[in-house]
């Protein structure tokens, strides 16, 4: 049987839908064995791209496919690559180079080097169609090495709501990408309006991020009414669904949407933008759908679906019924396991 060595960047127990992927996914393989790499990536020194690939030639045995998380892989130099002695499956979150804020140049290095390395993938693992596409048409990598392996989402009972004022819940990592500042000035509009926001994720993912959100809800006088968590347990974020009326993703790009799959398990009325996948993760007789960076168009579907209590109640009908398609985690495992298998 092909043993998977799964390498993955820093610290597996990260807060993050990619780290959780990460998680979920070596629970579902019981042959599979965790590597971890330096935690420099995606922006690596030549050390810490050559400390990864002595890591995993230590580690892999004969007949070892190596599985290498996209956060390592995208960054790692061509070079560096082709010293891997094994068979490698790439596993590609979204790709790198549009994560939000980046300067040009280390998008434009971050594009050129992920291209490289996919090219030199055996197979490649993508979380989205729309992933897939978007790799085929603008990194080059051939659609018959793509494999589409959307997160599994566990069963869930339907969330009951607040029992009071609207609580919306948006779950993620403070980070630029996920624009919760837009998702604050939006609410600041509707401040005449009875509602509740909890912001659900890691405030260390990016500090200064984190600070000037703090300073946002300040300015808009809504202190009292948004709240940030901080990264939380995942049984602290189950009951943060349970007790929500309404979810909402501000995001401008998401290679799935981890989050919005678990709202849509739940039953939960959803408002989402339009960016990546988020678009496809969600069906639209669920969800009120706006694009990305759009602040008008965001408040005008917070508005409509916190007065609107019979579309709330039509599109939380809709949430909990598609979520009995939604791919379980052990779906997941099978497509990669057998992606190993094509590249042994």
């Amino acid at each position: 049987m092909t043993r998977i060595l799964f390498a993955v960047p820093g610290d597996i127990e990260t807060p993050s839908g990619g780290y959780g992927y990460d998680r979920r996914v070596l629970a579902a393989l019981p042959g599979a064995t965790h590597l971890a790499l330096p935690g420099a990536f995606p922006h690596p020194s030549a050390a810490d791209a050559a400390a990864a690939v002595a890591a995993i030639e230590d580690a892999r045995r004969d007949g070892d496919v190596v599985l290498i998380d996209g956060l390592a892989y995208g960054a790692l130099p061509a070079a560096a690559i082709g010293r891997i002695g094994a068979p490698i499956v790439a596993l590609c979150h979204h790709p790198l180079c549009l994560e939000t804020g980046l300067d040009a140049k280390v998008a434009a290095a971050l594009r050129d080097s992920e291209t490289q390395a996919l090219a030199l993938a055996a197979r490649v693992i993508v979380t989205s169609a729309h992933t897939a596409a978007l790799l085929a048409a603008d990194f080059g990598a051939p659609p018959h090495k793509i494999i589409v392996a959307p997160p599994g989402t566990d069963e869930a009972p339907r969330a009951r709501g607040s029992g009071s004022a609207p609580a919306l819940l948006a779950v993620g990592s403070i980070i630029p990408r996920k624009a919760f500042d837009l998702l604050v000035d939006a609410l600041a509009d509707l401040a005449d309006l009875d509602w509740r926001l909890t912001i659900a994720g890691s405030l260390r993912a990016d500090t200064a991020t984190a600070a000037a959100l703090r300073r946002r809800i300040d300015a808009a006088g809504l202190a009292g009414r948004v709240v940030l968590t901080g990264a939380l347990p995942e049984a602290e974020i189950a009951a943060l669904y349970a007790k929500s009326n309404v979810f909402v993703s501000s995001s401008l790009y998401e290679g799935y949407g981890m989050a919005l799959a678990d709202a849509l398990a739940r039953g939960l009325p959803i408002i989402t933008t339009t960016g990546g996948a988020a678009a496809e993760t969600i069906p639209d007789a669920a969800a009120l759908k706006v694009p990305p960076g759009d602040r008008r168009a965001l408040r005008a579907a917070l508005r409509l679906v916190l007065v609107d209590h019979e579309l709330r109640a039509q599109l939380a009908d809709a949430s909990w019924t598609a979520a009995g398609a939604l791919p379980r985690w052990e779906d997941t495992a099978r497509m990669i396991e057998e992606a190993a298998r094509a590249a042994a």
